[in-house]
């Protein structure tokens, strides 16, 4: 190899080095400032019993996520449920540390070493137990107040049709019998006698209609009239009764139903489903005016629960499902007790 081969060589081998070290450099700093996508956690949060049944959510839990530089925090729902997404995420391997605080819980923390890969039930354990949080008396009493025979009121909006009043109208169909139609119209059925068509139009006034329309004949040739009106079929305000007469005068007698359909207020019943110190129930959509009746110490009462949700006796809250039900839920504060 002649000198001037060597030193192409070295310069080629040279040339080739710096550009392996410049995209060496290009790939980390790729790395580097690469954004990292963003992370989800879902979870939820019911209270700690070895009871499945008194496992009940926890709504109004602060619920703090905890990842790199990366802090967020919000409540749990209704239904205990929590989603959290951390933007921008963190670096694989990097653990984010879930921290539960509720007045009434113990804190409670949760490391998540793969954020996002799977469901976190948070099992919260209350600062006292459901004997002794009953057992503290409320403010204005000096004894637990037991609650039994709780029921949930309601109202629906409703349609009902009522009747506001009948029809009966006479009225005459006028015609002359036995002359010849010749083609000139009204006719008789079968195009031979000169007939008359008579119309009565009625109203049954604005928001009624009729229903049950009954038209027949009273007196008079009835044997060659004709009834020619639909009104029987079809309800509305306004209608029009039609007679083709192909004989002598007739008498005819229309009556009818007026209805009328308006929006009431039915009022429901139903009763909650109890667990330790936690009532539950749901109110189908369009339900109204919501309200407890409980007896209190053997005392009635009945307790609005407005749109703020407000009880004396318990703290609720509500969630609405993807069917439009609204799913209640209540907690008795302290020195309160369901009566078993």
């Amino acid at each position: 190899m002649t000198r001037l081969q060597k030193i192409l060589l070295a310069v080629a081998l040279t040339l080739t080095a710096i550009g392996l070290i410049a995209i060496s450099i290009r790939v980390a700093s790729i790395r580097r400032f690469r954004p990292v996508p963003p992370v989800t956690l879902v979870g939820d949060v019911i209270k700690q019993d070895s009871d499945v049944t008194q496992q009940t959510p926890i709504p109004g839990v602060i619920v703090t996520a905890s990842g790199g530089a990366t802090v967020v925090a919000q409540r749990s729902g209704p239904s205990g449920f929590f989603s959290i997404t951390l933007n921008p995420g963190v670096e694989k391997g990097t653990a984010v540390v879930l921290t539960f605080k509720h007045p009434d819980y113990k804190t409670l923390k949760i490391t998540a070493t793969n954020p996002g890969d799977q469901l976190y039930i948070a099992r919260m354990e209350p600062l006292q137990s459901q004997q002794g949080a009953v057992s503290q008396k409320p403010e204005t009493s000096g004894k637990v107040v037991q609650i039994s025979n709780t029921r949930v009121r309601y109202t629906l909006k409703e349609q009902s049709t009522v009747n506001v009043g009948s029809l009966a109208k006479q009225f005459p169909a006028h015609n002359m019998g036995n002359i010849p139609c010749r083609g000139r119209l009204p006719c008789s059925p079968d195009g031979r006698w000169a007939a008359t068509r008579t119309t009565l139009p009625l109203d049954a006034g604005q928001g009624n209609e009729f229903r049950n329309v009954r038209i027949l004949c009273v007196a008079g040739p009835c044997a060659f009239t004709k009834i020619e009106t639909d009104a029987a079929e079809h309800p509305a305000q306004k209608i029009v009764v039609s007679v083709l007469n192909w004989s002598d005068t007739t008498n005819f007698l229309v009556e009818a139903d007026r209805m009328r359909t308006m929006v009431t207020d039915a009022v429901q019943q139903s009763y909650p489903f109890i667990i330790g110190q936690t009532m539950t129930f749901a109110l189908p959509p369009g339900s109204e005016g919501p309200s407890i009746e409980a007896d209190l110490d053997g005392q009635y009462i009945v307790f609005p629960l407005g749109p703020t949700l407000i009880l004396s006796w318990a703290t609720c809250s509500v969630e609405v499902s993807k069917e439009g039900n609204k799913i209640y839920r209540c907690q008795l504060k302290n020195g309160y007790r369901f009566q078993e």
